[in-house]
């Protein structure tokens, strides 16, 4: 038996010298940064290069609003912050359950496949600075929306970015 006689309830100390593992809550947001003449930004992740993608993060914590999760992995990952005000996130009301790539299946939980990612949307000028961060992306690129669309890795980004003009016309 683990931890003794008794189990691990009858061993707390057993508990502490577990290694912790901070597996990655399996909920995300996706988020579409474009321009209002449809151009969409698209970054090259650093340990993949050629998967492109749009802005995407898991929650930090269950009780994380999504919207919180959306403003600050769009900061993480961009530099761009959402204030609000002249940079305000659209939260698109849509959610895509999809399979977690083996690749990344040991960051969660064991037994755990699926991602539920939930989209949201926001309109920044053409000429916003976007500072990658290093560690996770190498490259950055405005494309035209079908374009950004083609170059996605994800199918549920592309199809994001393909309803990008029936979302705007809500």
């Amino acid at each position: 038996m683990v931890g003794g006689e008794g189990g691990l309830a009858a061993d707390p100390a057993f508990l502490l010298r577990l290694p912790m593992q901070a597996y990655k809550i399996p909920e995300s947001v996706l988020v579409v940064i474009h321009t209002s003449e449809l151009d969409v930004l698209v970054i090259e992740r650093a340990g993949q290069p050629g998967f492109w993608q749009s802005v995407t993060g898991s929650l930090d914590r269950l009780d994380e609003p999504l919207l919180d999760t959306a403003a600050r992995e769009l900061f993480e990952e961009t530099g761009i912050r959402a204030d609000g005000e002249q940079i305000v996130l659209c939260d698109w009301q849509l959610s895509n359950i999809y399979e977690i790539y083996p690749l990344w299946r040991h960051r969660y939980a064991p037994g755990v496949t699926q991602n539920t990612e939930h989209v949201f949307s926001v309109c920044v000028p053409r000429d916003t600075s976007i500072i990658l961060s290093p560690r996770e992306h190498i490259a950055h690129a405005w494309l035209p929306y079908l374009e950004a669309a083609d170059r996605c890795f994800s199918a549920s980004n592309a199809e994001a970015i393909l309803q990008l003009p029936r979302q705007l016309a809500r």
